[in-house]
């Protein structure tokens, strides 16, 4: 295809074997080629964090060692930068790595929720707020793409665990599917048109995601305009024909042509029409012509330069979750000796693990960057504990121990190793290895201001050491360059300015899936509905250690003069102002977060709702108005009844904050209704029958009326027992004048 050729005069001129072998892949990789069309196989390669492209051929189960790659840090630690101008920077890079290594597709991001801490695949997610998720998932589409190199958006849809991922059912109601589970997903695909959505392993409500036709037609395409190809998770396929007319275009990896067999079969059988299977060739032509100027054009990439910025991100990511005493930053004029303990500081965990690992192009380990920083500064170090082994070892906690009594200052890593968080399987508990607390005690009791560097990928438990330590920094998975952001925060270099896209519980038992996750016998129910994360403990009231949107800094922010106003009320539209400054002493950065609650509704809603968030970089002193804008989806709920949104009228509080429990201004709105109403049916309740504005007046009009010639005569205690009785019972009623086909007649009049 080195010329844009006709697509349709091309599916025209295949052969039927031709057509269905374009529908799965060469091999693990690749796409298959027709050499007699002139039509190339491309390669689509694993990220999303980095490029994972296997060195020499692919292998039957695609585990070949990796070429070098910037590993940039993952979506765990990306996602608490809140900087989706810094996700597209890093977009950028990787569609340039893609394109020097002629990958045409890099297979991410991630943008499932973070239903469970416990979720093995945590660290490769961005966060429990869809609105955070499909922003931050947007920009770094929308920057991989400026390069000519595709994404896959993943995983589609509901792939909240990877216990029995590959067939457990996620029994969900469809207003948690669309406000929580399907929204990142609708974000990114209309905010920034992913070229590929990758279908997930797991079924929804009984049905196979890659044989969902609801899933991937009516709503990825009809509803939210996708015209890309829909290709399956490794291995994600069960039944290939049922999946092709559901929507599946591309199989990966291939089935050594088994399944095109199945295609031809049913097309020569008649269950098949030959039309669908064009539809899904003419979409993979249309991605082969829209990935082919990138692989032409090739190119070069700065390793150094993607370095940097694998570390500027790493230190953007860093959330500070704790600082007592002011034990940070480190100031190298002041600290005669410090001791560096944990052998995280030298062997950095730096990436998940499964599918995802990328062999970096160098790695920096925190002990390095300490000592590069600390000028003048007396640094030693100890091991402390076994990454590879739980055992305690006296020897090495001995050694730590005789490391902080001699030193002035004490900075501790610790972390998961990588076994215990990973594609492939979930968490058990939130626990820190029983051989890392043991040591963290002993260094506790030495009596030295303590500093926790934390590594991990899902959140960890702070329990019970939280209060004896002066600092706690939440290091994440900081990619290849983690290990020099480590040191730049706690040297002050960098001050940090991320704030966490999880919430930190105190226990596990808190969790809103506590007792559903990870479900059993084949089913995993989402009886918490809506009320994931933050939400789920801000309806309770329930106290955590650290909440949604939190994130200290080395400097303080003021906010004043909320301003909300209505740019157009009718269709919901509100612009909140605000301005920020800068009130410490050094420069930094703020994320501002805006929140909107209902507090009357129809529905149960949660008490906030992340709608909008901006992050400003001020110096000291400086001021900064930040601009917010909603429309009248950030006021609604999705109402099963209409099948649709739905805003109803009245007053609406905006609340601008430093996380969901900082809350520093509060206004609010009133805004009308939307106008959109249920329709009325032979089940309709007289109290629904009462609020429906055409229906509740024929209802006094025709019907009350006619008892005791008095519309007033039902008291209201009355009607609030009848009001959960269908009209069409309290039409058999004694008294009441209203046939069967008069209550026909009604309906079709309320409902016009």
């Amino acid at each position: 295809m080195a010329q844009r050729r006709d697509i349709d005069a091309l599916i025209s001129a295949m052969t039927l074997q031709e057509k269905a072998s374009l529908c799965s892949g060469r091999d693990f990789w690749t796409t298959q080629n027709v050499d007699a069309h002139g039509i190339p196989a491309v390669m689509l390669t694993d990220g999303p964090h980095g490029l994972r492209k296997q060195q020499g051929a692919s292998d039957h189960i695609g585990l070949n060692e990796s070429v070098p790659a910037t590993c940039f840090p993952p979506a765990a630690a990306l996602a608490s930068t809140w900087d989706p101008v810094l996700l597209n920077r890093i977009g950028v890079a990787l569609g340039e790595e893609c394109r020097q290594e002629n990958v045409a597709v890099l297979l991410g991001p991630g943008i499932n929720m973070k239903r469970s801490p416990l979720c093995g695949r945590n660290f490769e997610y961005f966060s429990e707020d869809p609105v955070q998720a499909g922003e931050l998932g947007a920009a770094l589409i929308a920057g991989i793409q400026s390069q000519g190199v595709g994404t896959s958006v993943k995983h589609f849809a509901a792939n909240n665990q990877e216990t029995d991922r590959l067939r457990v059912s996620a029994e969900v109601d469809e207003r948690t599917l669309r406000e929580i589970y399907l929204a990142a997903f609708e974000r990114v695909v209309t905010g920034s048109a992913p070229w590929t959505v990758m279908c997930s392993y797991n079924r929804i409500n009984g049905t196979y995601a890659s044989e969902d036709p609801w899933l991937l037609t009516s709503i990825l395409r009809e509803e939210w305009g996708f015209a890309g190809v829909v290709v399956s998770d490794w291995g994600a396929v069960n039944e290939r024909v049922p999946g092709l007319l559901a929507g599946l275009d591309l199989e990966m990896p291939g089935s050594g042509g088994a399944t095109d067999a199945e295609i031809v079969a049913a097309v020569r059988a008649g269950t098949l029409d030959e039309s669908v299977l064009d539809t899904a060739v003419a979409r993979i032509l249309q991605l082969l012509e829209r990935v082919r100027p990138g692989i032409e054009a090739g190119g070069r990439y700065d390793s150094a330069g993607h370095h940097e910025l694998a570390r500027e991100a790493a230190g953007q990511s860093v959330v500070l979750l704790k600082n007592d005493r002011s034990a940070l930053p480190l100031d190298p004029s002041t600290v005669g000796s410090l001791a560096v303990i944990g052998a995280f500081a030298k062997a950095p965990r730096y990436q998940g693990a499964g599918s995802s690992q990328v062999t970096p192009t160098r790695l920096e380990h925190a002990l390095a960057g300490l000592r590069r920083l600390a000028a003048g500064v007396e640094v030693s170090y100890a091991a402390g504990f076994s990454i590879d082994d739980e055992a305690d070892d006296p020897a090495l906690v001995a050694e730590a121990v005789a490391a902080a009594t001699a030193a002035e200052r004490v900075v501790l890593f610790l972390g998961l190793p990588a076994r215990y968080e990973s594609e492939g399987f979930d968490r058990t508990d939130l626990d820190l290895p029983a051989n890392q607390l043991n040591l963290l005690r002993a260094i506790v009791d030495t009596g030295r201001d303590v500093v926790v560097v934390l590594a991990n990928g899902g959140v960890v438990s702070l329990e019970p050491w939280h209060d004896s330590v002066a600092a706690i920094v939440e290091g994440w998975l900081g990619g290849q360059a983690g290990g020099g952001a480590i040191a730049d925060v706690l040297f002050g270099v960098v001050n940090p300015s991320g704030k966490l896209a999880e919430t930190i519980p105190f226990a596990l038992a808190d969790t809103p899936s506590h007792v559903n996750f990870p479900g059993e016998r084949g089913k995993v129910r989402y009886g918490e509905g809506v009320f994931i994360g933050y939400r789920w403990y801000d309806m309770l009231g329930r106290d955590v250690r650290y909440p949604f949107g939190h994130g200290l800094s080395y400097t303080t922010f003021s906010y004043r003069d909320l301003v909300v106003r209505a740019v157009n009320a009718d269709a919901g539209q509100v612009e909140v102002r605000c301005t920020v400054t800068n009130t410490g002493a050094v420069a930094g950065s703020e994320v501002v977060q805006l929140y909107v609650g209902d507090p009357e509704s129809t529905v149960r809603r949660p008490v906030r709702e992340l709608k909008a968030f901006a992050k400003v970089s001020l110096d000291p002193g400086a001021s900064e108005t930040v601009v917010l804008t909603l429309a009248g989806r950030d006021f609604s709920f999705y109402d099963v009844r209409l099948g649709g949104w739905k805003r109803e009228g009245g007053v609406f509080i905006l609340e601008v904050g430093a996380s969901s429990r900082d809350i520093r201004l509060s206004g609010a709105i009133e805004l009308p209704d939307d106008g959109a109403t249920v329709p009325l049916d032979h089940g309709s309740t007289l109290g629904e029958w009462l609020a429906h504005p055409v229906g509740g007046d024929l209802l006094r009009s025709r019907v009350f009326a006619s008892l005791n010639g008095d519309a007033e005569s039902l008291s209201a205690e009355i009607m609030q027992m009848l009001a959960s009785m269908p009209l069409t019972r309290f039409s058999r009623f004694p008294g009441v004048d209203l046939t069967a086909a008069a209550l026909t007649a009604l309906l079709a009049e309320a409902n016009a």
